[in-house]
């Protein structure tokens, strides 16, 4: 038994069960978006936090981390439980293709699991949708909650999508501007030139990249 769930979020740097792979790679035609509240983990429901969900885009692609649980049908359940809890404001879990870097033609996975929500205020008390730049900066560099401020999310989203080579050009927009609201210069990552990895274009000039880690003990819930 085994299955495979993709993180875009908190889940790239801050899996928080135990898995047995990790791979580095993207999924298609989706792309990050900062349209869903968070109620629980990052912000209230006073002042709810915005994270991350994803848009469905004809063309884009969204890079992450996919892990993989083996082991039986009981360690699946413990993953998932967890996961369902900690994603609790994602009402939808969407099965997608992966693809590794270096090889966009061909998926390296089917059937990967990915939480998303549904785009609709309606339907879906937690969604925000869009809102300008600035709104949402604002929103990001006040809101709080049990698990820590909003802005710590983005800020450690922006450097995990540095360390895994592919920078996100709305996750950069968007830091840069809560920075600006919160009057920080910098942001504490070397200068160093990365691909952003919003289009299939950049996908030709990196190996790919392959990371296994050993299980590990569960960490704080993040969203």
């Amino acid at each position: 038994m085994v299955f495979w769930i993709f993180g875009y979020g908190s889940l790239v740097w801050n899996p928080g069960f135990e898995y047995d792979e990790k791979v580095i790679g993207f999924i298609k035609d989706y792309r990050r978006v900062f349209d869903l509240a968070c109620i629980d983990h990052r912000g209230t429901p006073e002042s709810p936090a915005r994270t991350c969900t994803l848009e469905n885009v004809e063309g884009a692609i969204c890079w992450g981390a996919a892990y993989c649980v083996r082991g039986g049908p009981e360690r699946e359940r413990l993953a998932m439980e967890y996961l369902e809890r900690r994603e609790c404001e994602y009402d939808k879990k969407t099965l997608v293709d992966f693809y590794k870097e270096g090889e966009p033609l061909q998926p390296a996975l089917t059937g990967v699991i990915v939480f998303t929500s549904t785009p609709d205020k309606v339907s879906n008390k937690y969604y925000l949708g869009p809102a300008p730049l600035v709104e949402m900066a604002r929103q990001i560099a006040t809101a709080h909650g049990p698990c820590g401020n909003n802005r710590d999310y983005l800020f450690l989203l922006e450097k995990a999508m540095f360390a895994i080579g592919h920078e996100d050009d709305m996750v950069i927009e968007l830091a840069k501007e809560v920075r600006k609201v919160l009057g920080i210069t910098g942001n504490g990552i070397p200068t160093e030139k990365k691909i952003t990895g919003t289009s299939p274009k950049a996908l030709k000039s990196h190996m790919p990249v392959l990371q296994l880690r050993p299980l590990q003990e569960a960490v704080a819930m993040d969203s």
